[in-house]
């Protein structure tokens, strides 16, 4: 049996394969709210769609859980597992926290893919979790048509020091922690089989050096930049922060090659969906096109985005008091 490229099993690569944000929120619009008679005390939840949900479980201590997974970003098994781990294990760094255990999440199809691919992706997430020191246990895994990886990762946090996408103040820099461009090259990678190394070395880097130098400079406010792209998280996070954004497009930094790639067309359905659920939001002062659906890119396994400065990571922007027209972000 022929095994074509990986990423051809699959009808959308990453975070981009994402449903879109106003499909939803439309979703799980009925699902905020109402009393828990659940063990602790949750703090953060679904209310304004935060990375991962927090709840205390005595004085000091709070548990972070979360869970992500998606279809095949590249075409190389380990790599794959790599990255789809990084990513998961982001969404604890991005609310402060430090990942405990992990287990893994696999849909196979079985019949069209070798078993001995699946062990090289479940390979590639366990050593990713093990630089990040934590636990792989297990996991579960169901035979299906298009390839899926990635895990339910639960971490622990200072209830006291969590980083929340609904704690942002007015008069405070906006730092990004990793270049956009991953959705526009990977794009490229799906349609091309050309590997960009640098995509691959930013998907794969952990976030934990960035999220615990955003806690030593006392952060309160962050959150990570994956499938909604850079303006989609931007725009909930200053919605539920109750501000408006201000993005500086020219201190953006972006990967080798990402304008290129955009410029030969490499744009997937995601980020043109991110970017036309952000209009209505959106003032795009003398921004082109071009530079809105890169601020739209649907990034995989990317930065932190972080209300506040942190040495050694660009100052993008900054947060500013709410518009009264209701515009959430304003690129400059």
């Amino acid at each position: 049996m022929a095994i074509k490229r990986l990423t051809e099993y699959a009808h959308g690569g990453g975070c981009a394969c994402k449903i879109p944000p106003g499909e939803l929120e439309a979703v799980v619009s009925g699902l905020v709210g109402g009393p828990s008679r659940g063990v602790g005390e949750l703090l953060v939840g679904l209310d304004d769609g935060d990375d991962a949900a927090v709840v205390r479980i005595a004085g000091e201590t709070a548990v972070v859980a979360t869970a992500d997974f998606f279809t095949p970003v590249v075409d190389d098994a380990y790599d794959w597992g790599r990255i789809a781990a990084a990513n998961a294990l982001s969404d604890v760094y991005a609310m402060g926290g430090t990942p405990v255990v992990a287990v893994n999440l696999l849909c196979w199809p079985r019949d069209l893919l070798p078993m001995e691919l699946a062990a090289e992706v479940l390979r590639g997430g366990l050593d990713v979790a093990r630089e990040a020191g934590c636990h792989v246990a297990g996991g579960h895994s169901v035979d299906d048509p298009e390839p899926k990886y990635g895990m339910a990762v639960t971490g622990v946090a200072d209830p006291a020091r969590l980083m929340r996408n609904d704690a942002g103040k007015p008069g405070v820099p906006l730092t990004l922690t990793k270049p956009l461009g991953i959705g526009v090259l990977n794009s490229r990678h799906k349609s091309t089989g050309e590997v960009s190394a640098a995509a691959v070395e930013a998907m794969t880097t952990l976030n934990r050096d960035a999220s615990e130098a955003a806690l030593r400079a006392g952060v309160v406010c962050a959150t990570d930049v994956t499938g909604f792209g850079l303006l989609g998280h931007l725009h909930k996070l200053a919605r539920a922060s109750g501000v408006t954004a201000r993005i500086d497009a020219a201190a953006v930094p972006y990967l080798p090659g990402a304008r290129q790639a955009l410029a030969d067309g490499f744009v997937s359905g995601g980020t043109r969906r991110n970017l036309d659920w952000v209009r209505p939001h959106l003032d795009p002062g003398n921004a082109t096109e071009d530079e809105l659906l890169l601020l739209a890119d649907a990034q995989t396994s990317g930065g932190l985005l972080v209300a506040g400065e942190i040495p050694g990571f660009p100052v993008v922007g900054e947060l500013l008091p709410a518009r009264p027209d209701k515009v959430t972000v304003e690129v400059r």
